[in-house]
């Protein structure tokens, strides 16, 4: 009976060890700090709709703004406010997108991104041309290193 009971109390308090960490790692939106609420913003409306490893990748976010430069907080709002518009089908295109430029070898990412210059380079017209012409290019913002 004994230890029914000590296999009672570690089962226990296990789960409730277990469930305090889920509850620190996949916060309700409500739980979030000022600061966090601020800089996540732009997913108030989808933050408690968000799969755990999404939270916690924004949180990730949310750790380091504050040691960021005005350019780059400034690059961090654009980027969520440009995916929190996003439907839901584009961005699973941006992430597929994303793991297949993660596993491109280095001169290939280095040549996609000679070529993403060149076309930051151009007049709007003519970007606005090649948006036309290849749809699947259109929202894009730009190649991360």
């Amino acid at each position: 009976m004994a230890r029914t009971l000590l296999s009672a109390l570690i089962l226990l308090a296990s789960l409730a060890s277990g469930h305090a960490y889920a509850d620190d790692a996949d916060p309700a939106w409500a739980q979030l700090n000022d600061d966090q609420r601020k800089v996540l913003s732009p997913l108030a409306s989808e933050w408690d709709t968000l799969r755990p490893w999404q939270r916690e990748r924004m949180l990730d976010i949310t750790r380091d703004y504050s040691k960021m430069n005005p350019q780059q907080q400034e690059r961090v709002q654009k980027r969520l406010n440009d995916w929190s518009r996003r439907t839901p089908f584009e961005r699973e295109n941006a992430r597929k997108k994303y793991q297949k430029f993660k596993t491109m070898p280095p001169e290939k990412k280095e040549e996609l991104r000679k070529k993403w210059r060149e076309y930051q380079g151009l007049p709007e017209a003519q970007r606005e041309t090649l948006r036309q012409e290849q749809p699947e290019l259109d929202g894009v913002d730009e190649i991360d290193n």
